[in-house]
């Protein structure tokens, strides 16, 4: 007897309107930002606006030893919930989104597995909201401004031996870890050595997990170091001027994504840094948001207990209060 895979399952679920979603936890249709029937923003300002009330409890999902393949941490954070809500018990997901760079490797998808995911799967693991295209944006747009400040004239005397700021993409490409840029002539800039990280490698997308609004998040932006002089003091994302651009670019992107299990019940779907690089957790407004509107919550830290939970414990907890 041969049992569904879970694509086969996900495509299956019986969906409900992603309003209702919302219903459950007190979110009127007017505070969502709907892409398509399923899946949804939640505005900034209903979140602002749950700020004086009571938070529910937090439960994290962690593992011991992480596995190429991943371990069903995911997997177990999404049937807890389904199954705190089956016995009566208001609880909501709270997890990362995915990277098309696992997605296309050898981990695969970031939904969870089996009846214990969360839909729309195949959304989910592609292109989503647009989150990580919009963080890709904001890092590259970083990345081009300090060449072009580079190019005309370079007045914070930037060393181009020791500008750190890297480019980014969100695929598993070993061909652009290293790279030369600026080739093929004198209107193309100063040749240098670069290359790029994986999307959810970026420092952008660690700030933007621990970003608590908009302010916030320009401030945390505009501290990035991207560079260093010659007399080898530090040049800043504000000082290249690059920092309100990029919160234009991820104004958006900051407010969290809801979605469903397969049981309806509701989830919160929003960043994703590796934990091995960051702190793999998922966003802090996404989960801040979701006690403020739930008896439990439970997340998951990404790669094993010494690496995401520890980080949970010592960075976002401390960080969400």
């Amino acid at each position: 007897m041969s049992h569904p895979t879970d694509i086969e399952i996900a495509r299956a679920a019986s969906k409900m309107p992603i309003q209702d979603i919302g219903a459950k936890l007190g979110i009127s249709a007017n505070d969502l930002v709907p892409f398509g029937h399923d899946k949804a923003k939640v505005s900034a300002e209903f979140i602002a606006a749950q700020a004086g009330r009571e938070d529910g409890k937090l439960i994290l999902v962690t593992a011991i030893n992480p596995t190429p393949a991943g371990e069903g941490k995911t997997t177990t954070t999404v049937g807890l919930v389904d199954g705190l809500n089956a016995i009566g018990k208001q609880a909501t997901v709270c997890i990362r989104e995915a990277s098309l760079g696992p997605c296309f490797g050898m981990k695969g998808g970031a939904a969870g597995g089996g009846y214990a995911q969360v839909v729309p799967m195949e959304d989910m693991n592609l292109h989503f909201t647009g989150d990580f295209h919009a963080i890709t944006s904001a890092h590259n747009l970083l990345s081009a401004m300090i060449d072009n400040h580079i190019y005309w004239g370079n007045k914070l005397d930037i060393d181009q031996r020791r500008v750190s700021w890297r480019r980014v993409v969100d695929m598993n490409d070993r061909a652009l870890r290293d790279i030369v840029t600026s080739l093929g002539g004198v209107s193309n800039g100063f040749p240098r050595q670069a290359g790029f990280d994986i999307t959810v490698a970026s420092e952008v997308m660690a700030i933007l997990c621990l970003a608590n609004d908009l302010e916030d998040l320009q401030q945390r932006l505009g501290d990035i170091i991207v560079a260093y002089r010659r007399d080898r003091t530090p040049v800043f994302c504000r000082d290249i001027k690059a920092d309100g651009a990029m919160t234009v670019l991820l104004a958006q992107a900051l407010q969290p994504n809801l979605v469903q299990t397969l049981e309806n019940n509701p989830a919160f779907v929003h960043g994703g840094p590796f934990a091995n690089i960051a702190h793999g957790c998922n966003s802090v407004i996404a989960t801040q948001t979701a006690l403020k509107l739930s008896d439990y919550v439970v997340t998951e830290a990404g790669f094993g207990a010494d690496l995401g939970a520890e980080k949970f414990l010592n960075i976002k907890c401390r960080k969400a209060g």
